[in-house]
């Protein structure tokens, strides 16, 4: 029979795939909470510590990615700090008030704009817009399967081992 911790934990862990793909929902921390629930009710025996570090190693991959990843591809393409910082203000903003699409928009519109002034370059410009934006897509895409693999790799050790 299944307990209410590992049904809570399993929701924790789907949480955290959900989280993935749904703005302020923090999908590592969803993970490693759930993770973190499990083990301690399972007086740290189950699953092994082994599987615990490599899924807990995961969960703050996913972790780090949510908070860094959309930044780091902007200044991989060129943009500076400070429109970065920038970019991430009004992509939340639009984000809260028109969902995804003003994430994307106002991230794309506020790097484009603000390296535009700054340099006056177009094609520069463009690059530093198109890579901060498909550097959210991707890190959302890498959370996805960081926390896919978290729930996989939770259930295979503790339901078939």
């Amino acid at each position: 029979m299944v307990d209410a911790i590992t049904v809570i934990t399993i929701a924790l862990l789907i949480g955290g795939i959900v989280g993935a793909v749904v703005p302020l929902l923090p999908s590592g921390l969803l993970s490693l909470v759930g993770l973190g629930l499990y083990w301690w009710h399972s007086d740290f025996t189950e699953p092994g510590i082994v599987t615990v570090a490599v899924l807990a190693l995961l969960g703050a991959a996913a972790l780090f990615i949510e908070f860094f990843g959309g930044s780091i591809a902007a200044k991989a393409g060129g943009a500076s700090w400070g429109t970065t910082a920038a970019a991430a203000a009004v992509g939340i903003v639009l984000m809260i008030v028109t969902g995804p699409l003003g994430l994307l928009a106002g991230l794309f519109g506020t790097v484009f704009l603000l390296e535009f002034v700054r340099d006056g370059e177009l094609e520069a410009s463009t690059r530093s817009a198109l890579y901060a934006t498909v550097g959210v897509l991707a890190s959302t895409a890498t959370q996805v399967l960081l926390t896919g693999s978290i729930l996989v790799g939770f259930l295979v050790a503790v339901f078939l081992f």
